[in-house]
């Protein structure tokens, strides 16, 4: 399959082309973020055509977008004090992703064994992220009116930053999707004053979890509480969830580059 046009061009609206496009079987659909452009899809095999559109090993899962609170509660365990983190960004308008696991009811939502074994760690847990930014937004709230969950990774060959530019997705990347919905003037008004070059292209991920993968405690305001949430991955607004980790959690760790 290829892109079926030039790209979309995004102009606030809800973009139903893309939720159809991502009704079908196995297709992949170009977004825009607050971080850039992502690869969207819904089922295993599009998450086989991401992973190959890519050239990306498939030991790094994609992560699972959530349009509400109420879908995240739904699909994710979760405890009183990583809810209430959560709440403090969805209300601040915060891109944040967290590593936890599945809720056992939730599993039945996933369609397909690729799927489960492309969207999760080896522990059984995954990425669950709020507050990407509206275009992404929009389409992931339309696929969840109809219960269909949603996965992405971001839109460039693995290694290599987009630069928030949709011509930065690589030409594999354009000839893969089927749709491409482009906003490159929304993605640098995520971050004014700053360039292509010095824009963050990520956003920040916590491990809720410990090495099994298992949620961490809850602290109750006790001191030294371990395991901790942990920050593993740095990206935009960095200092504001640090702040809000500080906040909820008497401990928590930072270890850059220690992916799930």
């Amino acid at each position: 399959m290829t892109a079926l046009s030039a790209p979309l061009q995004w102009d606030g609206v809800v973009p139903t082309r893309a939720a159809d496009t991502l009704a079908a079987p196995g297709r992949l659909v170009v977004c825009a973020t607050k971080v850039g452009y992502i690869l969207m899809t819904t089922d295993g095999p599009g998450l086989e055509r991401k992973f190959d559109a890519k050239q990306r090993n498939r030991n790094k899962p994609g992560v699972v977008l959530c349009s509400s609170i109420e879908q995240l509660k739904e699909l994710a365990e979760l405890n009183d004090e990583i809810l209430a983190f959560y709440q403090m960004h969805w209300d601040n308008d915060i891109l944040l992703g967290c590593i936890l696991p599945w809720r056992e009811e939730a599993l039945q939502l996933i369609p397909d064994a690729t799927t489960k074994a492309l969207a999760m760690d080896g522990r059984g847990t995954s990425c669950f992220v709020i507050k990407f930014g509206r275009p992404a937004e929009q389409v992931a709230e339309m696929m969840w009116q109809s219960r269909t969950l949603t996965f992405a990774s971001s839109a460039n060959p693995s290694g290599v930053g987009n630069k928030g530019r949709v011509e930065g997705i690589g030409q594999r990347i354009e000839a893969e999707a089927d749709l491409i919905i482009a906003a490159d003037d929304y993605v640098a008004s995520m971050q004014p004053g700053k360039s292509a070059d010095s824009r963050h292209e990520q956003g920040v991920m916590v491990s809720m979890v410990d090495e099994w993968g298992k949620l961490v405690p809850e602290q109750r305001g006790q001191r030294s509480v371990l395991p901790c949430p942990t920050l593993i991955r740095r990206g935009l607004d960095c200092d504001r969830i640090m702040e809000n980790l500080a906040v909820t959690f008497l401990s928590w760790d930072y270890r850059q580059g220690t992916y799930y």
